[in-house]
């Protein structure tokens, strides 16, 4: 992990980063607030001795800035790190805004009661208290809008955190994406594939996995070329997306022209009548000659099913789907083969 320090240390450490983030232009999000964390922690050398120079010039320490030093010392951004400093320092927003909220309504109080004394006072003619106490209630003044500024600074910063999280949630869920598709891609099969081992199936029911791939398609590509190879995987794509549509199955682009369904808590019989309800409908799909709308080619798929088996891991289950699939190719392709 990038950051070891204890709970004392942590805390110390984020009065000091808020403090040197107060005193300079930068906006309050959690690009600045690394920045700064890494500086005050003394965890990046070469981050420090590029401030230590840029304070020295007396370079302002502003959003660009911050910017380039995250950039140029930090590691590139890593969404669910950057969503764990997001949510931290939405924490410390909420945290401060409440802390100047109360100050400010203290100090409006304050500032109130000294109104009442000072009209009290002048009304008895106590003119040199009288005077102190303006002065006193001048600066009460002052406090209370330098509370209000810090106030709406922070509101503003917690904005700009709450945008950021969105951003990066949108960002994560993008990165799980087949782009051709629209279906999760390798890395998100491989996410929800764990998620379906690390749990047991519901009492009577199994776990199941469907492994799927276009058959012949490599002589769609040399036949019709790759344009019309994607639009194939697309239209694949969109009948195993309406085909799947429990909330707890999912469906990927395992990779070229295989796909996978992954089935939680769902029998061999069920996973079989997914995986024919599928190659029925790829099989009637008609790729067309888009000026023309002549049907100009037509594909089957071949499927293996394999059903999770006591002390099965993830390479397990794909080997014996990927056998089942085998000997779907093998037996002539366009068939449901169930292990």
């Amino acid at each position: 992990m990038r950051y070891t320090e204890s709970k004392a240390r942590s805390a110390e450490l984020l009065r000091l980063t808020l403090a040197n983030m107060g005193h300079h232009t930068a906006a309050f999000n959690p690009i600045t607030f690394t920045v700064w964390y890494e500086h005050a922690a003394g965890i990046n050398p070469k981050l420090n001795a590029d401030m230590s120079l840029c304070l020295s010039k007396g370079l302002a320490m502003d959003d660009e800035m911050m910017l380039r030093l995250y950039r140029d010392h930090i590691t590139p951004a890593d969404t669910e790190q950057m969503e764990l400093i997001a949510h931290e320092m939405q924490r410390l927003m909420r945290s401060m805004a409440d802390s100047a909220a109360a100050t400010g309504e203290q100090a409006g109080t304050f500032g109130q009661q000294l109104t009442e004394l000072n009209q009290a006072l002048a009304a008895t003619e106590a003119s040199p208290l009288s005077t102190q106490v303006a002065r006193a209630l001048e600066g009460t003044l002052e406090m209370k809008a330098a509370v209000d500024t810090l106030q709406v600074r922070v509101n503003q910063s917690q904005d700009e955190i709450k945008r950021l999280r969105q951003d990066l949630e949108r960002t994560r869920e993008e990165a799980m994406l087949d782009p051709l598709t629209g279906l999760l891609n390798r890395k998100g099969f491989d996410q929800r594939l764990q998620a379906l081992l690390s749990q047991a199936p519901d009492s009577g029911e199994s776990h199941c996995l469907v492994m799927l791939d276009i058959d012949h398609f490599k002589r769609v590509n040399d036949t019709h070329g790759h344009l019309m190879g994607d639009r194939v995987i697309q239209g694949l794509g969109e009948i195993l997306r309406t085909s799947v549509t429990r909330p707890s199955h999912a469906v990927a682009r395992y990779g070229g022209e295989e796909f996978a369904i992954v089935l939680p808590n769902t029998s061999r019989a069920e996973a079989t009548q997914i995986a024919e309800t599928i190659r029925a409908r790829t099989k009637a799909m008609k790729l067309r000659n888009r000026s023309t709308q002549e049907v100009v080619l037509t594909v089957t798929i071949s499927s293996g099913i394999a059903a999770l088996r006591q002390g099965d891991d993830a390479h397990s289950l794909i080997a014996r789907a990927d056998a089942a699939l085998y000997a779907s190719k093998k037996g002539g392709r366009d068939r449901v083969t169930c292990q």
